[in-house]
């Protein structure tokens, strides 16, 4: 039932996530589901991401008013419309605990490194054929974990685009994936009568603590965006270890 401290847990994590989602134009699913996780049900708990982190876009794409760089844009777009079926295929082939154990164990140990290291790492090869894999890998993840943004945010950092750049593209490509992934839930009655409410107490939180996070951003520079993005993308291999863990025990 909708109310009580399950409640204002819930609402507690999605303004987390919201904040942080406004910040650095991805990461709802991320902190969300690792706060989610204790009081939720698995399947409440994911059509409650994909709605919370398309409210987060959108509010995101209002207040930071960008035009989003279509050309570059593409590659990633149709790497991720091939990566959405893909990942739901291998989906019944993985196991998800052995999955979120090999993937956090990658992000914390290479963003951690990159976060440490005193040299600038920068990727200066890939161009469209990068991009265009790291939105298969972002499709991916999308389908298996809700976790679309990473592979392009971690892209993004790797060649050193522009706060706004980057920013952008990663909203822009989350903002469909994940408008084609709540289409998909709609379809197939996923999303239920019983998840309205959920969602109409979801909705202003996420919008205003996006809208927050969206004003710090405004005040990063480039340096200091990229080492949000990578401690994000560092928090969020931790947290998927810590899933994988209970997953185990």
């Amino acid at each position: 039932m909708l109310f009580g401290p399950m409640l204002w847990f819930t609402l507690g994590g999605a303004a987390v996530a919201g904040f942080v989602q406004g910040l650095s134009g991805f990461a709802f699913s991320m902190v969300s589901m690792a706060i989610w996780a204790w009081v939720l049900e698995p399947s409440l708990a994911a059509v409650l991401t994909v709605f919370g982190a398309l409210v987060g876009q959108v509010t995101g794409v209002l207040s930071v008013r960008q035009a989003f760089p279509w050309k570059l844009l593409l590659p990633f777009l149709a790497g991720g419309a091939l990566g959405v079926p893909l990942g739901l295929a291998l989906l019944p082939l993985l196991d998800p605990a052995v999955f979120k154990l090999l993937l956090g164990i990658v992000l914390v140990a290479w963003c951690s490194f990159m976060l440490l290291s005193r040299r600038k790492i920068e990727l200066d090869s890939g161009g469209r054929l990068g991009e265009g894999i790291a939105g298969l890998c972002g499709g991916v993840l999308g389908s298996l974990a809700g976790l679309t943004g990473l592979a392009p945010a971690l892209w993004c950092t790797l060649r050193h685009y522009p706060r706004e750049m980057q920013r952008n593209l990663i909203q822009g490509f989350n903002l469909l994936i994940l408008s084609f992934t709540m289409t998909c839930y709609v379809v197939s009655s996923t999303v239920s009568l019983a998840i309205l409410p959920w969602f109409g107490a979801l909705l202003p939180v996420v919008m205003v603590s996006t809208w927050l996070g969206a004003r710090l951003y405004a005040r990063l520079c480039d340096e200091t965006f990229r080492r949000v993005v990578l401690m994000l993308l560092t928090l969020s291999g931790a947290a998927l270890l810590v899933s994988s863990a209970r997953a185990f025990l």
